[in-house]
């Protein structure tokens, strides 16, 4: 029993230690984020940090484990050819063994939840808002607050030729209004270290919106996460983050009637996307090696 006792108030000890360190923030360095990018939002050092002692919780859980593992092995080893003693039940260890995972799930879950709800909160005034719309196979970005020449809003759409450029201002509210025309797909850009499923169906600033705040300017592809069909692979955009003076030339750019890369190349970037690569240039690149 009194054995039982010692690792029942072990196992305890390591529970504690486990949600203690789930709270706690990490060193932003590559070592401690187990091969996640560093993220450039706001959002993304909260989901940073719940993957990092997610991760630091499963190995403590893990060195647990192994070492209980090999003292069982060494301390229980065979010496001889009589039989050890059988032992039916163990109480405090099986209490132990039950309520430990049901508590490191618990805790797990709560983190999770907490994260999510920052993740996912909107705020009542954002800087911008943003439309996003996604078809078979490209992307279409719609600047709802602006008026192009032809009295429409100004946009952005992507094509087999064209990667479409998703402009957005750095330390500003962004809200994203994410809308499908056919299937599911998903919204993804590996730096926000987040992604949005696009459900058809749904109106525009109902269900399917986020918001982030940039937080470093430069260029960051955007990919579909979500397997829509023929060329799924291929549904690819880049996200340009700059300066709000900039932001805010380049849509009074559009606004004049510039093309979204002359527009970018007023504002000293460049004009076409330098993350990926278009459909048709890859098609090209695999028939010429072909």
């Amino acid at each position: 029993m009194a054995r039982g006792s010692r690792l029942a108030r072990l196992a305890a000890l390591g529970l504690l230690g486990v949600l203690f360190l789930s709270g706690c923030t990490t060193p932003n360095n590559e070592f401690w984020r187990f091969g996640w990018p560093n993220g450039v939002t706001k959002q993304a050092v909260e989901m940073r940090n719940l993957w990092i002692w997610s991760c630091i919780a499963a190995l403590l859980v893990g060195i647990m484990v192994w070492g209980l593992i090999l003292w069982a092995v060494i301390r229980y080893r065979k010496r001889s050819d009589e039989l050890p003693r059988q032992t039916a039940y163990n109480l405090p260890l099986e209490i132990v063994y039950t309520i430990f995972p049901f508590l490191i799930i618990a805790g797990l879950f709560f983190f999770t939840v907490t994260v999510q709800n920052k993740v996912m909160a909107v705020s009542a005034d954002p800087d911008t808002t943003i439309q996003v719309n996604a078809f078979k196979w490209n992307w279409q970005f719609v600047y709802p607050d602006t008026e192009g020449q032809d009295g429409q809003p100004v946009s952005t759409t992507g094509s087999s030729e064209q990667i479409p450029i998703l402009v957005v201002p750095t330390n500003e509210k962004v809200r994203f209004q994410v809308a499908s025309a056919d299937v599911i797909h998903s919204f993804w850009v590996p730096e926000f270290l987040f992604k949005l499923d696009v459900i058809p169906g749904n109106e525009n600033g109902r269900n399917n919106v986020f918001e982030v705040t940039v937080q470093k300017e430069g260029s960051y592809v955007g990919r579909c996460a979500e397997l829509c069909g023929t060329y799924h692979a291929y549904m690819n955009f880049e996200v340009r983050a700059v300066s709000a003076d900039d932001y805010q030339a380049y849509l009074q750019a559009r606004q004049n009637g510039d093309s979204t890369a002359k527009a970018l190349e007023s504002i000293g970037q460049k004009g076409t996307a330098t993350t990926v690569t278009p459909l048709l240039k890859n098609v090209s690149q695999e028939n010429a090696g072909g």
